[in-house]
């Protein structure tokens, strides 16, 4: 018995061993294991499209860095951010503004971009999410700034004027592509990716520069 036990822990350790002596898959062939799972484990249904499993360059560098926390070189964040604000667009008629009521809805609502949506229903910015916007609402998320009072404080009167330029437009463009401003910012680009028309934009624009608005009250 004694001899048995002797033999079947030699064979054991024979075979961790073994193990031991196979190398272990490098980080990038795990990486290329994990998405091929992903691949193959997900379709195409509504607006959940299969491109978003390949996230662009700017996705890959600043998740590389989030999971490595390893920073980005200050050229490399220049470059990113150059690239983003060339994808800016300005307003096709010249007009930043919308309605202010139209993008409260918008920024009250979190729907689309799941495969439950339709191709072409209107998505939601779901602003709410990460700011406080209105004193009305409540319930709202810190990750991002309070937007409370949003043109008030930075003394907008008149968004239309020569002086309100400079905050109109960044305000387009951060609406746009927040990247263009802080290459690895965790909000949507809404513009660049389409997740937001221009005319929500606009309305979204309106709700937090409009001076009638009640954001701005």
């Amino acid at each position: 018995m004694k001899r048995s036990i002797t033999i079947s822990l030699s064979v054991l350790a024979a075979a961790l061993l073994a193990a031991c002596a196979t190398p272990l898959p490098s980080s990038a062939e795990l990486d290329k294991l994990t998405q091929d799972i992903i691949a193959r484990s997900f379709r195409a249904q509504g607006q959940a499209k299969l491109d978003r499993l390949s996230p662009d360059e700017d996705n890959r560098l600043c998740a590389e860095s989030d999971r490595t926390g390893i920073a980005i070189d200050a050229k490399t964040l220049q470059a990113i951010e150059a690239r983003n604000m060339q994808t800016i667009k300005a307003p096709t008629d010249g007009k930043f503004l919308g309605d202010f009521k139209e993008g409260e809805r918008v920024a009250q609502s979190g729907a689309g971009k799941t495969w439950t949506d339709a191709e072409n229903s209107a998505n939601g910015g779901n602003c709410y999410n990460c700011h406080q916007i209105s004193k009305e609402e409540l319930s709202y998320g810190t990750l991002g700034p309070s937007l409370y009072n949003y043109g008030k404080i930075r003394g907008v009167t008149d968004p239309n004027s020569e002086a309100a330029k400079p905050i109109v437009e960044y305000t387009w463009g951060k609406l746009q592509n927040a990247r263009a401003y802080n290459a690895c910012s965790s909000m949507p680009r809404f513009g660049h990716k389409g997740i937001l028309n221009e005319k929500q934009i606009k309305d979204v624009m309106a709700l937090l520069l409009d001076p009638a608005s009640p954001v701005n009250k």
